[in-house]
């Protein structure tokens, strides 16, 4: 049975963005769950009542358990223009991360090594660069805290494998429900509180600046900050 495709956040003749629910795959993989971009080309089909298949393009890609913003082009110009933006690092990638441990500071810069492990799909930092290691910079911020946990907003400089999860994790705050990256328990439904909250870019056919912000996920965590 197909999903109902998540909230679309914007819309037009050359791009569709969604907020993407935890349990979403990006796009296909090995597991034969239905991805969203399947789901996303059935409701175009169905909306526009289009005759044959429908072109859809991934542009990037979030992890499995992460929720928030996606991006896909619905036409090959915007396809090759958009996949341009992100491989030239000009579209302004935020995120939302809860953790219950205390950051090292308020506001920072992390600044390593990181070195993907393929067999086991995951990412390891180091201070000084390896063999076939990458440069992961971002920048946090403590935007919010309850009584356990802190809301914390990550901008990415680069965009490594696994980057957010791992470079949290070498600072000490994994990300919670990340039981891959020393989260202590995992989320109910197996998601992370991790979240694609905004993203920006220049309109890849329009020209024309535009930000889009994916509401928080619906759960009990979240909701801890959702006056933020």
């Amino acid at each position: 049975m197909r999903k109902d495709i998540p909230a679309i956040l914007y819309e037009d003749n050359h791009i569709i963005i969604v907020n993407k629910r935890s349990s979403d795959l990006v796009q296909g993989d090995s597991t034969g769950d239905e991805p969203l971009d399947d789901i996303v080309r059935a409701y175009i089909k169905d909306k526009y009542n289009k005759p044959g298949d429908v072109f859809l393009g991934v542009v990037h890609r979030l992890d499995r358990p992460v929720s928030g913003c996606v991006v896909y082009a619905r036409t090959s110009k915007a396809l090759s223009r958009l996949s341009e933006l992100f491989r030239t690092r000009d579209v302004r990638k935020t995120y939302w991360a809860i953790v219950s441990e205390r950051p090292p500071a308020e506001e920072g810069t992390i600044s390593n090594y990181l070195k993907k492990n393929e067999p086991q799909n995951k990412s390891y930092v180091y201070d000084k660069e390896v063999k076939g290691s990458k440069l992961a910079e971002l920048s946090y911020r403590v935007l919010s805290r309850s009584e356990k946990y802190y809301l914390i907003e990550v901008d990415l400089m680069t965009g490594r494998h696994h980057q957010i999860r791992a470079q949290l994790a070498s600072a000490g705050c994994p990300i919670k429900g990340d039981l891959k990256y020393g989260s202590k328990r995992s989320n109910e439904g197996g998601g992370i509180s991790l979240h694609s909250r905004r993203i920006s870019f220049v309109h890849p056919v329009k020209n024309e600046e535009i930000t889009v912000e994916a509401p928080l996920p619906d759960d009990r965590i979240w909701k801890l900050f959702s006056n933020v």
